[in-house]
């Protein structure tokens, strides 16, 4: 008579652990991460370097603008050489001379012609290439975005990605019930970690370099970014009653030059640094 042994089961724990290892590896697999190196450093003396004879902020009067200050400025960026730039109203709102960096610590002044929701439009007596506008339903939930931007007062890169559904609205420490575009975060410049102040005003490019929301808050431990609709900016635009004209070409933007190209577009003085300039004395 032969004896039949029972057949070897696996326990529960080790078919379910695996099975969940399986899971697990697969979503880290699918998990996107595009990071940028490192922004270029910043030119020692820069400071006091005078502006170039060519430039539209050339004969312009200038506001000496300390480090520190820098350090807590946000972001904005052009809409028109006419000098018409957006930003967020947030950090400016109560600002008697809000202004614009035009070169290493010095700046413009710049006059506030609306503050429309959560932003802001200045403008200023020159102004550098302006950026593209996204038409309205070109951003769809899964689409890229990126954001060329001086975090934390210096040059910086985040990369998102659209969540769904398209807009939403979200409780923000600044704008109360704003209809806004939800993004996660999927990379960003090295080094750039945690809380990054200065991200507010920012725009939000696709891969054509045309804008597709202003930056409005940021949640670092959600890793989530919020920004405007593009029609929330063209609002803006349209309550301040100017004509931007016509914008410069869009800079193309991938997982691949991201950071290259937010320094080509803070070069040219498309995306820049805004900041309340009260109390501060005029260099010349």
């Amino acid at each position: 008579m032969r004896l039949r042994l029972p057949a070897w089961r696996p326990p529960d724990w080790l078919v379910y652990g695996a099975v969940v290892a399986v899971a697990l590896g697969a979503a880290l697999a699918r998990r996107e991460r595009a990071m940028a190196p490192p922004a270029p450093p910043p030119i020692p003396g820069a400071a006091q370097m005078p502006i170039a004879p060519d430039s539209p902020f050339a004969s312009s009067p200038l506001v000496q603008v300390p480090r520190a200050a820098l350090r807590t400025a946000q972001t904005a960026f052009s809409l028109s050489e006419a000098g018409v730039w957006a930003t967020a109203s947030a950090g400016l709102a109560d600002c008697r001379r809000p202004g614009v960096v035009v070169a290493d610590g010095r700046a413009v002044e710049a006059k506030a012609r609306t503050i429309a929701g959560p932003l802001m439009i200045l403008t200023t007596a020159a102004g550098a290439p302006g950026l593209p506008l996204a038409t309205p339903g070109q951003v769809q939930p899964g689409g890229r975005g990126f954001i060329p931007a001086y975090p934390r007062g210096g040059p910086g890169e985040v990369a998102v990605r659209l969540m769904g559904p398209q807009t939403r609205r979200v409780l923000t420490r600044f704008v109360p019930d704003a209809p806004a575009l939800a993004w996660a975060e999927i990379g960003h410049t090295e080094g750039l970690r945690g809380a990054r102040p200065g991200l507010a005003g920012a725009p939000v490019l696709d891969a054509e370099g045309e804008v597709v929301g202003v930056v409005l808050s940021e949640a670092p431990r959600r890793g989530r970014i919020y920004s405007t609709t593009p029609e929330g900016l063209r609002q803006a635009i349209a309550a301040a009653r100017l004509a931007p004209g016509a914008a410069g070409p869009g800079q193309p933007f991938g997982a691949d030059n991201y950071g290259r190209a937010g320094d080509a577009l803070r070069l040219d003085l498309r995306v820049v640094q805004a900041l309340c300039l009260n109390g501060l004395a005029r260099a010349r």
